[in-house]
């Protein structure tokens, strides 16, 4: 959709370059013209938020594995060490903690704006998905480095969780010594998640990079859900959406800032704060907030085997949506049933979350029951059937009708007459 790049550089030397390398080309076509549609919300934002939020995870991961020791007699106070001796050591330790949580929060906008507009239907299903295979390699990116300050919640964290793959038939227990690198965790497993977890954000940014060119190629959806028709559907990204993504980083900025400085410890949990003891066992072992959902669904089936099931297929299920959703119309907006089930749906997240977040006993386990049900129901059952059944609103012809109305969209002339209809008269 971007087409071929039209830059050509005033500068002999830069021109000479970018006959043999078109980088500067590229960026050119990608991100100052191409067209987007101009109907685009603030939810399209988070795009570029998630983008910042990556880089900046990487820069202070990268800063503070310079000053971390991945032994597991040393990784607790080495953490120490960065927050009370490096300069700005506790910063660094804040931004990149509390940076998790930011990304997770602006990846969960992210995935629930392209489920309510209908972003993953055809024909951006890859699009899709690749945005799946970077959540999935984020919770794995986020989980080994919850582990590496090697506190309680570190290390029973890791603990319980690695447990898991022992469920797995027949292989289950060699990939839970194998992710071990023995029979318990230890300076091992410690070793192993320092590593992959300094790995993965350069992975991540790979997928990114393959993700955005998926995006390239169809052009992003909008709240309408009708695809650009001329350019009067578009505009072009700089300076329109640069400076509306700006404004979006800033205030999110704003909120992240907030957590860094005033209430750093806010989204963690105290008993990190105490070194790893593999001989006293916390009484409630809770992952960060961001995985709760998933942990409420663990625990909600009563077979280890099903729970896994359960968690790794919540997930995934999420990848067959393209197929799954059999409406013709992709955005909620004129899907009024679809939305207010899709609601309900949200709601639900929530409420695995606040569960995941209790002791597993009494109403809390039947509520988890409950929704974790529910939870697939939504996407298996009504899902589907809401394509076959709900009779859809009317759509507007193009984006540019959506915007400035029939009249107005309909042409110049049509828009000179509806200025002069709307001034008032000389004659009074």
């Amino acid at each position: 959709m971007s087409g071929a790049s039209t830059y050509v550089p005033k500068n002999p030397v830069l021109r000479w370059f970018e006959s043999r390398l078109p980088v500067v080309g590229l960026v050119h076509s990608s991100f100052v013209v191409f067209p987007n549609p101009r109907n685009l919300n603030y939810f399209w934002t988070f795009g570029g938020i998630l983008a910042f939020m990556l880089v900046c995870q990487i820069v202070t991961g990268v800063v503070l594995a310079m000053h971390y020791t991945p032994e597991a007699t040393l990784a607790f106070a080495s953490v120490e060490h960065i927050m009370r001796d490096v300069n700005y050591g506790w910063m660094l330790r804040y931004i990149h903690a509390n940076g998790a949580s930011m990304f997770f929060i602006a990846v969960y906008v992210h995935i629930a704006r392209g489920m309510y507009y209908g972003s993953y239907k055809a024909p951006r299903e890859v699009l899709w998905i690749l945005g799946l295979i970077i959540f999935l390699l984020m919770m794995a990116t986020a989980f080994m480095g919850y582990v590496l300050p090697w506190g309680q919640m570190s290390f029973w964290g890791a603990k319980v969780i690695t447990s898991l793959f022992s469920a797995i038939p027949v292989v289950g227990d060699a990939i839970t010594v194998w992710l071990w690198g023995g029979y318990s965790v230890g300076n091992a497993t410690l070793n192993r998640f320092f590593s992959l977890h300094y790995l993965m954000p350069f992975m991540i940014a790979g997928v990114v990079v393959l993700h955005i060119w998926a995006l390239h190629v169809p052009g992003s959806n909008n709240p309408v859900g009708v695809e650009v028709k001329s350019k009067k559907d578009t505009l072009p990204f700089h300076p329109y959406f640069t400076v509306k993504d700006g404004l979006a980083l800033s205030v999110f900025m704003v909120f992240f800032a907030y957590f860094v400085f005033f209430i750093p410890n806010y989204l963690g949990h105290s008993d990190n704060y105490i070194e790893a003891n593999p001989l006293v066992t916390p009484a409630h072992i809770v992952p960060e907030w961001y995985f709760l959902p998933y942990y409420a669904m663990l625990r909600a089936v009563p077979s280890k085997l099903g729970g896994v099931c359960a968690l790794f297929g919540s997930i995934l299920i999420l990848a067959f949506m393209p197929w799954l959703d059999t409406s013709r119309i992709r955005s909620s907006n004129f899907r009024p049933i679809y939305r207010a089930f899709l609601f309900v749906f949200f709601a639900d997240v929530f409420v695995l979350g606040y569960c995941g977040s209790q002791e597993p006993q009494g109403a809390i386990v039947l509520v988890s029951q409950v929704a974790t049900a529910w939870y697939f129901i939504h996407l298996l059952l009504i899902t589907p059937a809401m394509g076959f059944f709900e009779t859809p609103r009317q759509l507007p012809a193009s984006i540019t009708e959506a915007v400035l109305g029939p009249r107005m969209a309909g042409g110049s002339g049509a828009f000179a007459a509806a200025r002069t209809a709307a001034s008032p008269s000389v004659d009074g």
